[in-house]
């Protein structure tokens, strides 16, 4: 990531992830044409003409300006009032197919890496055990199905991929269409 734009402690690297991208485009917040644009989701009751720049994200003037977040607060049980306000509010979202939502280790938020497919998962195995363990406690009882879905991963579905700012364990999401 361009060393020009904000850090993002739970998005380290929103370019990669296509959250941000290179734009002429004017932020919808400060007016001004920075270069870089937001493209994934804002939540608000309000009509935004636009998208917003990094920087209106990071301090948070965006999210304020106008009543809204980045991402919706499901997942963030069990951290401070101030980590559900860093991620909803002053951290790029990411794509999804479904709602998309943070996850937590920790007691507290993990830093989204990316949307992965199994090759990518592969050198996480402790994500992938998570996986594993979501797919049966979603009534997937039949091992062969999970190693099926699994290993198709990035074919109509794909995984999200975080990393515990804490202890750096890995976790994923499955997310499908």
């Amino acid at each position: 990531m361009s060393a020009s734009l904000p850090a993002f402690r739970y998005h380290p690297d929103p370019v990669a992830s296509g959250s941000i991208r290179e734009s002429a485009e004017t932020c919808a917040c400060c007016e001004r044409a920075t270069g870089w644009i937001y493209t994934a989701t804002f939540y608000t009751a309000q009509d935004v003409s636009g998208r917003f720049c990094p920087w209106c994200i990071a301090d948070g003037s965006a999210a304020e300006r106008f009543e809204g977040e980045f991402t919706d607060s499901y997942g963030l049980d069990g951290v401070s009032e101030e980590t559900l306000e860093h991620v909803t509010r002053r951290t790029p979202g990411f794509h999804a197919w479904q709602d998309p939502h943070w996850l937590v280790h920790c007691n507290d938020a993990a830093a989204f890496i990316g949307e992965v497919g199994y090759t990518e998962l592969t050198a996480h195995p402790e994500a992938l055990d998570q996986l594993r363990t979501d797919l049966r406690i979603s009534g997937w009882h039949d091992a062969s199905q999970h190693e099926s879905f699994l290993t198709h991963l990035g074919q109509g579905a794909s995984a999200m991929l975080f990393r515990c700012t804490v202890c750096g364990t890995h976790l994923a999401y499955a997310d499908a269409s």
